[in-house]
């Protein structure tokens, strides 16, 4: 039996502050099943949400499916929820980036996400443990975080905000001294920030880690170093391959780094402040995620 033809119960935990937009996020996900056999259930995020909440909520309804409605950022609120279950999590791209969907091919029009959400393959995908936070995407230290951070001050979302924080960040930010051990290899180096890649592109469409997979057994080190942000811009607008001298990828099953000075720290679009250490492994088989 095809999941198209089974009656099914879905439970969507939609954050209706996510993106710009205007419209109803839970009226746009009841119309669209208002004639179909599944069943549905909707859980709005209160301004103040904390874990215990979404799981509760998770435990009431039952659901043959958990549907995140929001940014990266909501996703990792589920998939918190329901790491190492076999209860199939499905994403509907509504934030201002939406990394993961973009990943994963995910539709970016709502009514053909919730097509894949209800009735899309389940797929065992890895994580990474990052400092204790779960991290299903991408983390980093350095530079993107600390635009993460700039864009999260400013009032509006969008590209034009994205585009606002970016030109900030290349001026104001500094370059960091950091320090990992791959394998047999000691890095000790000047960057302007290094990415933990479980997935492959930001939400910008940036391909940062081409090489990532999200169902092997290691995730990638992506070392960006000196002059490297133009090196990004070079490599974003002609695709042209890096230049190794200024972006090296590491393959690890787990990794410490550490840096002089506290660095700005982002996992998954939330900007988690400033350290000088971050602590990486794999999470192997931790999510089971909705594919289209």
């Amino acid at each position: 039996m095809t999941y198209k033809n089974k009656k099914q119960r879905l439970l969507f935990v939609v954050n209706q502050g996510s993106g710009n937009r205007d419209e109803s996020l839970s009226e746009k996900i009841i119309n669209h099943f208002a004639d179909s056999e599944t069943s549905i259930e909707i859980f709005e995020l209160p301004r103040k949400c904390d874990i215990e909440q979404i799981k509760k909520a998770i435990a009431k309804a039952k659901a043959d499916r958990v549907v995140a409605v929001g940014g990266d950022g909501t996703l990792k609120l589920v998939a918190e929820c329901l790491l190492n279950t076999e209860t199939p999590i499905g994403i509907i791209p509504a934030g201002s980036a939406n990394g993961m969907a973009k990943d994963l091919d995910i539709p970016l029009d709502i009514e053909e996400a919730l097509e894949v959400a209800a009735y899309g393959t389940p797929k065992k995908i890895h994580a990474t443990l990052v400092n204790d936070e779960l991290c299903i995407h991408l983390s980093d230290i350095g530079f993107n975080a600390y635009l993460v951070k700039k864009f999260d001050e400013l009032p509006t979302r969008g590209m034009l905000t994205y585009a606002k924080s970016a030109w900030h960040a290349f001026w104001n930010h500094k370059k960091m001294q950091v320090q990992f051990k791959v394998g047999k290899r000691e890095i000790k180096t000047s960057a302007a920030m290094v990415v933990i890649a479980n997935a492959t592109k930001y939400g910008t469409g940036f391909e940062i880690n081409p090489d990532g997979k999200l169902d092997d057994d290691v995730f990638e080190v992506i070392l960006i170093k000196e002059y490297a942000v133009m090196e990004i811009l070079k490599i974003w607008i002609s695709k042209l391959p890096w230049n190794p001298k200024k972006i090296e990828s590491f393959q690890a099953s787990e990794v410490k780094i550490s840096t002089k000075y506290q660095a700005h720290f982002q996992v998954d679009g939330e900007y988690m402040g400033k350290t000088n250490k971050v602590e990486a492994k794999i999470l192997p088989n931790a999510i089971n995620i909705i594919m289209p």
